[in-house]
């Protein structure tokens, strides 16, 4: 039995799906070295404020044993969090991509269904009536509620994005005011000029920042474990701090649960060393903050408390700076003065990298509208620079860094939506540890409550602090949390929409009967050498449009006449069968191109695919001059897919199968390429009403005003098509959708 459709595959050479980054020797260690400049630098300036947080210079200096045990809270808590829980648990739980956060953990537990790139290309057959996504690996009843919890902690990771610059620079021009007093009053100017340039330029991309930073920041940690160990001689008790029952002894002997909002501004930032994991990979991350970061603060805190407990009420004032080895203000003093400025500018770079991560996931899993980026790297699909997020970022952290005139509480604001993004990382965590890796529920269940057990201490403590300004943040997260959800949800109506609005052409374009009988099994694609006796048929051959399914069978059809022209008709989602496109494009122009495209295109883990491996194409037999054709973009490549070429692959094609041309069909293809559309649909989306009873009026106002009002504006500012170049070159069949 001859096959119904040819294809030919020009995908050699290519992986379809991104994997998350390997490297090896010197490669990795580089990648480990950039990790400095992006990911820590935010926990590293924690030192500048850490012990002054939790004995404020206004009280006096704290008894020996108290001191021990908040060092040692610190180093455990270092330990417990960032070290054991984020570096070596929590990477193990990136996605197959290699992107980590609150949203991958999402991903991993209803990951999107493997797709076969041969069904985007089928347009005949019924098997496009595909069942819902079976590649869940939880219950569906547990979706709603996990996506909504995953967002807020997603949410918050981006509120983070715009209280750690305003935290960190903040603290960077407040240092500069306790050498030179008269700039205190200016504190809040110079820190907004500051946070303009740190904004404009992101543009120049992770890797580029990174290699400005990673030295810096190098510096910085060393000059941390330097004074550390040098302090640490001061007073050598001090390494009793390794005892955690001195830091349960400091809570048991003051009662003083506060200290621990003071301790949690140890361990800001680690959320980022998660959320990052797109822009490097997991061993660059594990080697470096393991064998260079986490020892060089465990130093500089040890070095810290050993010149408190030596010299007290001394250097109270300023515990950082007063503890600086050597004379005051001698060359060591400004050394670490210069570089701690630098680092606290730099620190913000971590969450401002990661809400690109985070944005550039939910666009790609259509949680937020298709907005505008620009990939920065030619090895690392993660690396991507997102232009609205950025100015969104700069002009909400001014804002924040004008309101606060106090910086306690912008610090309060700070620790509440670190304390509730731990908090949500570990309830994922556990969930995906019983139902995505498997492992035996007693250890899922034994990591909730240990990791649990830390993470509500701190949330605890930092609840508290909701009147003294942590009430931002979770402002912040919570309209974040429903603009995700809103665009989840409607967009994810109008892609069902789509999806269930498909046709099979064998269906709905009809030959003429004086063409003969066309071949009935249409459901199989095939790569096979076309024999001698494959019947190709002239492309002016006219059809006829017939009902499509769920319209009246009125008995009769339409002619349709056989345009000199070429169309082409892009797939927004991906799915078996002709897009609703090209339906309502019949209906209101009941003429058929000689030459008609369907077109998906596929965004691959490389950055460059080259001319050959670009486009696979397949033939439909059933209707002459019909084709889907898959295009594959490196991630780097402009959204720009050329007709041009596209037209040469198919003319390559007609080649093989009619070497002789018969039919002259390769000059009927030329001929009706020298005029081509672009042609994507434009949804006019109509809220259906829904049947609830007495409450079918409210319900249904309060759908139809998100869906018509709010949607439906939103979607025709976001367009689909906003990243493709030559934008103003498409036609937009407009479709009312009922959705």
């Amino acid at each position: 039995m001859s096959s119904p459709n040819f294809s030919v595959s020009l995908e050699s050479g290519i992986n379809k799906k991104r994997t998350a980054v390997k490297l090896n020797g010197a490669a990795l260690f580089f990648l480990s070295f950039q990790t400095l400049g992006i990911i820590y630098s935010d926990i590293g300036t924690s030192p500048l404020y850490v012990l002054n947080g939790i004995w404020p210079a206004s009280g006096g200096a704290p008894s020996e044993e108290d001191i021990i045990g908040g060092i040692s809270a610190i180093i455990w808590s270092l330990t417990l969090l960032p070290l054991v829980k984020y570096v070596f648990i929590s990477l193990l739980f990136g996605t197959h991509e290699g992107e980590g956060g609150s949203y991958a953990l999402y991903q991993g537990l209803y990951p999107p269904e493997d797709h076969d790139g041969n069904l985007d290309r089928t347009l005949t057959g019924d098997t496009y009536k595909d069942a819902s996504n079976k590649a869940s690996t939880i219950s569906e009843r547990f979706r709603l509620p996990l996506l909504a919890w995953c967002l807020f902690g997603t949410a918050l990771t981006m509120a983070d994005g715009i209280l750690t610059p305003a935290v960190s620079v903040t603290s960077a021009v407040g240092g500069i005011a306790v050498a030179k007093e008269s700039v205190s009053s200016k504190i809040t100017p110079i820190s907004i000029v500051i946070l303009l340039v740190l904004f404009i330029a992101q543009r120049f991309g992770t890797a580029g920042l990174a290699f400005l930073f990673a030295p810096i920041s190098c510096i910085w940690f060393l000059l941390l474990a330097g004074t550390g160990i040098s302090n640490i001689t001061a007073h050598p008790g001090i390494l009793r701090a390794f005892d955690p029952s001195r830091a349960v002894m400091l809570f048991v002997r003051t009662g003083d649960y506060d200290i621990l909002a003071g301790v949690l501004l140890a361990v800001t930032g680690c959320e980022a060393i998660f959320a990052n994991l797109g822009q490097f990979n997991a061993w660059s991350i594990r080697i470096s903050f393991s064998g260079f970061v986490y020892p060089s603060l465990v130093l500089a805190y040890l070095g810290q408390g050993a010149r408190l407990i030596r010299d007290g009420d001394a250097v109270m004032s300023n515990i950082f700076y007063d503890t600086i080895p050597g004379p005051a203000n001698g060359p060591l003093f400004w050394i670490v003065f210069v570089f701690a400025i630098l680092a606290t500018i730099i620190a913000s770079q971590a969450m401002i990298t990661a809400t690109f991560s985070l944005v550039q996931q939910l666009v790609n899993m259509r949680g937020l509208p298709p907005l505008k980026m620009s990939y920065t790297s030619e090895t690392i699909q993660g690396q991507v620079y997102i232009p609205v997020i950025n100015y969104l970022l700069m002009i909400g952290t001014i804002v924040i860094v004008a309101a606060f005139s106090n910086l306690a509480n912008l610090t309060n604001a700070y620790g509440f939506a670190v304390a509730t993004v731990m908090f949500s990382t570990t309830i994922l965590l556990a969930v995906q540890m019983r139902w995505v890796k498997h492992w035996p529920a007693v250890v899922a269940f034994g990591y909730f409550v240990l990791w649990g057990f830390f993470d509500g201490l701190f949330w605890g403590a930092a609840l508290k602090k909701v009147p003294l300004g942590a009430w931002v943040p979770l402002m912040i997260g919570v309209i974040l949390m429903l603009v995700m959800s809103f665009w989840t949800w409607a967009k994810g109506l109008e892609d069902k929409f789509d999806g269930e609005h498909r046709e099979n052409i064998r269906h709905f374009i009809i030959p003429d009967a004086d063409q003969g009988e066309e071949d009935d099994d249409e459901d199989e694609i095939e790569e096979e050498e076309p024999g001698p006796e494959a019947k190709v048929l002239d492309l002016r051959y006219n059809y006829r449009v017939g009902s499509v399914r769920g319209e009246k069978d009125l008995g009769e059809t339409q002619p349709l006449a056989r345009l000199p022209t070429c169309a082409v008709f892009h797939k927004i989602t991906r799915g078996q069968g002709a897009p609703h496109t090209f339906i309502g494009f019949i209906r209101q122009w009941p003429a058929l191109p000689r030459v008609v495209i369907f077109l998906n295109i596929t965004v691959v883990p490389i950055a460059r695919v080259s001319s050959e491996d670009r486009y696979v194409i397949t033939k439909v037999r059933t209707v002459q001059g019909f084709y889907g054709v898959t295009a594959y973009l490196g991630f780097r490549e402009k959204f720009d897919v050329r007709a041009d070429e596209i037209i040469e692959k198919i003319c390559a094609l007609e080649m093989h199968l009619d070497p002789r041309q018969i039919f002259g069909t390769v000059d009927q293809i030329r001929a009706a390429a020298r005029s081509t559309s672009h042609i994507v649909p434009h949804y006019y989306v109509v809220s259906k009403k829904l049947d609830a009873g007495r409450l079918s009026p409210v319900i249904n106002w309060v759908r139809k005003y998100l869906i018509e009002d709010i949607y439906r504006r939103l979607a025709t500012m976001f367009p689909e098509t906003g990243n493709w170049v030559a934008a103003e070159e498409i036609i937009h069949v407009g479709i009312n959708a009922t959705i």
